[in-house]
């Protein structure tokens, strides 16, 4: 079963709600931060899709809010949805939604003393304890459960920037290795108007002659519409909007 992801970041792009998207009818919004959330909800009624996101360092923080059965709380008391009213926030989780497998985490390097801001010591922490979610899915290492991993910051040297705010995370590449979803999604890095260069990330061979699979990371600041075959088979990118 094929899903049609439309995937958004970082800049507001007021023709996807007009006729120009009519044609894309994705499955599934997935967010990759820095976007205003009544945005993501527009797109959401837009297109009666679902939303999985991550919070980016320019959204408000949202730790300390719990859903539960009666609703949100937040430190023991009733409180509204804090984030995109109906989204699924994805961070430091593994998550199913429209069929696909979504391991999240948002933030970006610590650079001031904004939300949603992380240390790499401590990030590096956060990608273990959500590497370790695999396993309440019954996950092998390398078993490819993961479809999708959805950040906020690029990995490492792997399509961010030198400046000290747009630098990428080191613990992503070990978490990848561990993952070894198809598609790493990130936002971030603003392309000013250029398409920004996807990368492939090559994993380890799981034993001596065997074939290296790979995951594809891609920029989606502005928007990008592909095709992902839960669990196998290559990522088909139909369209792509960076920069404003």
């Amino acid at each position: 079963m094929v899903v049609r992801v439309l995937a958004v970041s970082d800049e507001v792009v007021d023709s996807l709600h007009h006729g120009v998207a009519d044609e894309l009818a994705p499955d599934l919004i997935i967010g990759a931060g820095d976007l205003p959330f009544d945005y993501i909800e527009k797109l959401m009624i837009r297109f009666e899709a679902p939303c999985v996101f991550v919070p980016g360092n320019h959204d408000r923080d949202l730790s300390g809010f719990k859903r539960t059965r009666n609703g949100w709380m937040q430190a023991g008391l009733p409180t509204t949805d804090p984030g995109p009213q109906g989204a699924v926030n994805a961070d430091g989780r593994i998550v199913t939604v429209a069929g696909l497998r979504v391991a999240g985490l948002g933030g970006c390097i610590r650079y001031n003393s904004g939300p949603n801001q992380y240390r790499e010591a401590t990030q590096r922490q956060r990608a273990n304890r959500l590497a370790l979610q695999r396993f309440r899915y019954r996950l092998a290492p390398g078993s490819g459960g993961v479809d999708i991993l959805l950040t906020h910051s690029p990995a490492r040297g792997i399509g961010d920037a030198e400046d000290g705010p747009h630098r990428g995370f080191r613990c992503y590449l070990p978490l990848i290795y561990r993952l070894r979803p198809q598609l790493l999604v990130h936002g971030h890095i603003h392309p000013h108007g250029q398409p920004p260069m996807d990368h492939t990330i090559l994993h380890k061979k799981r034993t001596p002659g065997s074939l290296r699979s790979s995951t594809l990371s891609m920029n989606t600041v502005g928007y990008s519409v592909f095709d992902i075959e839960p669990g196998s088979g290559p990522v088909e990118i139909l369209r792509r909007r960076h920069g404003s």
